[in-house]
């Protein structure tokens, strides 16, 4: 049988993709990335223990990590520099061409432009979750969370038309 910290370390390395992403939406420049990315970890590590195994670790995994990156926001007091975005971050997924690596830049610059539930909409979203899912996650009716999912996509289409980026 495996032990505890064994278990976890697997499901760490199958879901490191959502926590990048998170790491990603959150801060602007890769050196914040990385230590929120840690922060997300040894957070997930010390509320192991206590996860009950009543949802998925996935649905847990995100709920720790999007409340880890606010609290990280607010403790640090730190704000992205919305100027500046590194195109050198390890992406998990394999983009294949400069035309998504660039759609890729463009949409996380985008996204620094977000407030923090905008951006847990767009990550929930991302990762496939539902409307009632979303919702779930976030305190909110599902009929808000698919009203404030349309109004934050659009945003974020207005944002990159902005930043000179054709569809």
């Amino acid at each position: 049988m495996k032990s505890a910290e064994q278990q976890f370390l697997e499901q760490i390395e199958r879901n490191k993709g959502a926590i990048i992403k998170v790491s990603r939406m959150y801060m602007d420049n890769l050196e914040d990335q990385q230590d929120l990315f840690q922060e997300i970890v040894m957070q997930l590590w010390r509320s192991y223990a206590s996860f009950r195994r009543e949802s998925l670790f996935s649905t847990w995994l995100y709920r720790v990590a999007i409340n880890t990156a606010l609290i990280y926001l607010k403790k640090e007091k730190r704000r992205p520099d919305q100027h500046e975005l590194t195109s050198d971050i390890d992406v998990t997924e394999d983009l294949g061409t400069e035309d998504k690596e660039e759609q890729l830049r463009y949409f996380y610059q985008a996204v620094q432009f977000l407030n923090s539930v905008e951006k847990a909409l767009i990550f929930f979203f991302l990762e496939g979750q539902s409307h009632r899912d979303i919702a779930t996650n976030l305190g909110i009716s599902e009929v808000n969370a698919r009203v404030k999912l349309n109004r934050t996509k659009e945003k974020l289409q207005q944002i990159i038309k902005r930043q000179g980026y054709e569809f």
